[in-house]
């Protein structure tokens, strides 16, 4: 955690053990916690989804996860936001993503995880890769804004 423990930001290389960040957004004071997970689905229209790959510029990853992070704290009034995201192979069903946030009131927390997640796609030099169960493979880009 940084900023006196409000955030939390991390690349991993394996499944993210969610478990382990549910006690980084717990405060006794909030009224509201919510959680995203973002998760390889099997079909993309009418394609048939084998596993999605991620790669980063890891540095300039965690700087801008935090950033991102830190300024959802401000814009949101949240209490502590966790953001996880997995690089490698993720396959069908296992989360690519995990955010989780804490604030007094639910309206925040709800407003902030898909502000968050849009900020992250549209920001975040993670890309993405789509393995196809014909061996087809397609990087995907997020459309602009």
């Amino acid at each position: 955690m940084s900023e006196q423990g409000v955030v939390y930001v991390e690349l991993v290389d394996e499944a993210i053990d969610v478990a382990r960040l549910m006690p980084m957004v717990a405060d006794p004071d909030v009224g509201s916690i919510g959680w995203f997970h973002g998760v390889t689905r099997r079909t993309t229209g009418t394609q048939v989804t084998r596993s999605l790959s991620y790669e980063a510029h890891r540095s300039m990853a965690c700087r801008e996860l935090s950033e991102l992070a830190a300024t959802a704290v401000k814009r949101f009034n949240l209490t502590r936001v966790v953001v996880v995201h997995r690089l490698g192979e993720v396959p069908i069903g296992e989360a690519s993503v995990v955010l989780g946030c804490s604030s007094p009131h639910r309206r925040d927390t709800f407003d902030a995880l898909p502000w968050i997640m849009d900020e992250l796609k549209r920001l975040v030099p993670i890309w993405k890769q789509e393995h196809f169960a014909d061996g087809s493979e397609q990087w995907i880009h997020p459309a602009p804004n």
